[in-house]
């Protein structure tokens, strides 16, 4: 570091536009004089084929934040930025095929990243099945987090031509992956930008649904930044399906037409995720975090499901609510309607909501179709520890499936069947519980029992389980008979708060099965 410091005043000058100077993150430009003195040393430029021609997409960023600098410093990739999407490429313009002959280009063995979400690219999906079929293709992997359709590639008539690697299960691909027909790649969320980063996935295409292009030829990734800006960084080939309904976004989510090998077009609804109406459990867990958990001021961050829904709807009452968050739904829209989010308060990007990817019905796409009140980030900044630990009252509320009488927490499983992934809970626990103004809250929630009225607050995780958050992460355990607080407790202490929240009928047996575990019974002192 310290040749670092002593070259900072020489080789950087600062930004006068970043859009990450509020957030602390301050940007520079790489002057001239890194060019000169360490660029042909030091810089990797990376050359992408295109046919028979060749370009350099881009040698050393002109526009990098210093935490990602010093980030590389001891990697041996301390010169090596990836390709900036934003930058037009003078001279290149896309070819406009149809989806049939934009995905001719794969080949056995190809590792093909698959944009997700609500802008999982529908039509690059069938046209890759059918090519799959008439080619006779081999052993082609397909790299995504959740995706919505059929999930046509993942059914058993194409097992041996493609192999689904999840890096988050969506319910198309649960099934595949519990019958051994794809893979499941256990990753937090802000650190999937680095598997492409590194090569640890050398991404051969990328297949991405984007906005229509604007009079300069800049098209956005709608409403899935999340991964795909580093896949399309690292991709050495890339196909884009504009969707004239695609929310055109705000934010340095876009890549400019230059950048994309194809085009193709298909107009189409995006795919909705309906939540399931709340049950009066739900409410009552909903009702709990809002009134006792939840400050005015706070900045929100919310996983999917009926129990982070049930809490938004209670807050229509709250005062200048902020939003940080990996991912949200209609319940904001909701919020920001009723003068509940104001974002007023925030460090990072105060005034605006701050997400990475959005999915939910055809409302929350109109919210954030060219609205400058929301902007749409790389995970890897959005999940940063960092990054999150600037907001006030930074509130993080997330679900799980399962919790053992020491606060271990069960989240991407029931038993050995794999159910989800480890997205950004533990990305968004760590950043609350190491907010900067000692105020933050990390929440995680559940009802007290399965719909067959088995305890989820058990002595032993089920056999196979994965442990997504430890038991040193928990702080705040909620179900609908109240809350444990669990940070600073010892073992004992920890079995009493659980079963004082535990479902009556199971209270009894829990603590007997707690004094056969810890030797002792539970205790508040």
């Amino acid at each position: 570091m310290a040749f670092l410091s002593s070259q900072l005043p020489k080789l950087f000058r600062p930004s006068p536009f970043s859009i990450f100077q509020q957030s602390r993150a301050v940007s520079y430009f790489v002057s001239s004089e890194i060019r000169k003195e360490y660029g042909k040393q030091s810089c990797q430029w990376r050359c992408i084929w295109r046919g028979n021609s060749s370009y350099r997409r881009t040698s050393l960023s002109p526009l990098v934040t210093l935490s990602y600098f010093r980030y590389n410093v001891g990697h041996r990739n301390f010169y090596t930025y990836s390709a900036e999407p934003f930058h037009p490429l003078p001279g290149k313009t896309p070819a406009w095929k149809s989806a049939e002959e934009a995905v001719e280009v794969i080949e056995s063995g190809m590792k093909v990243f698959v944009h997700g979400g609500a802008a999982t690219p529908l039509p690059l999906l069938d046209a890759v099945a059918k090519r799959g079929i008439e080619a006779g293709l081999k052993n082609v992997e397909l790299i995504h987090i959740h995706t919505e359709g059929s999930g046509e590639v993942v059914k058993p008539e194409y097992d041996g031509i493609f192999r689904s690697n999840s890096l988050f299960i969506g319910a198309n691909c649960r099934k595949a992956v519990n019958e051994g027909r794809a893979d499941f790649t256990p990753i937090f969320l802000s650190e999937i930008p680095l598997l492409f980063q590194r090569k640890i996935i050398d991404l051969d295409v990328a297949l991405i649904q984007v906005s229509p292009p604007d009079k300069h030829g800049f098209c956005t990734l709608g409403p899935s930044v999340d991964c795909t800006r580093a896949a399309i960084q690292n991709a050495k080939y890339i196909i884009g399906l504009v969707n004239p309904r695609c929310p055109r976004t705000h934010g340095p989510g876009g890549i400019h037409q230059s950048h994309l090998d194809v085009l193709c077009v298909s107009e189409f609804n995006l795919p909705e995720l309906k939540i399931n109406p709340e049950s009066p459990e739900e409410a009552k867990i909903g009702q709990i975090i809002a009134d006792n958990l939840v400050e005015d001021g706070a900045t929100l961050q919310m996983g999917i499901g009926s129990i982070p829904d049930a809490c938004l709807s209670r807050l229509m009452d709250h005062k200048d609510l902020g939003i940080h968050s990996e991912m949200f739904s209609d319940g904001v829209v909701a919020l920001t309607e009723r003068g509940a989010i104001t974002n007023a308060f925030k460090k990072v990007l105060p005034g605006r909501c701050v997400g990475s990817f959005v999915i939910g019905t055809e409302k929350v796409f109109e919210f954030i179709d060219n609205n400058p009140f929301v902007v749409m980030l790389d995970v890897g900044f959005v999940n940063l520890v960092s990054v999150i630990a600037q907001n006030p009252k930074v509130t993080a509320i997330n679900s799980c499936i399962e919790v053992d009488l020491t606060g271990q927490i069960v989240s991407d499983s029931i038993g050995t069947r794999m159910y989800s992934g480890v997205g950004g809970q533990i990305d968004f626990l760590r950043g609350s519980a190491l907010a900067l103004d000692g105020s933050g809250k990390p929440i995680l929630a559940l009802n007290s029992v399965t719909k067959k009225g088995e305890s989820k607050i058990v002595p032993f995780l089920k056999e196979g389980g994965g442990v997504v958050t430890t038991r040193a992460h928990v702080h705040y355990i909620v179900t609908e008979y109240g809350i444990a607080y669990l940070f600073g407790k010892n073992l004992r202490q920890r079995a009493y708060e659980l079963i004082k929240i535990a479902h009556p009928d199971h209270r009894e047996s829990l603590e007997k099965a707690a004094f056969e575990r810890l030797k002792c019974m539970p205790s508040p002192d």
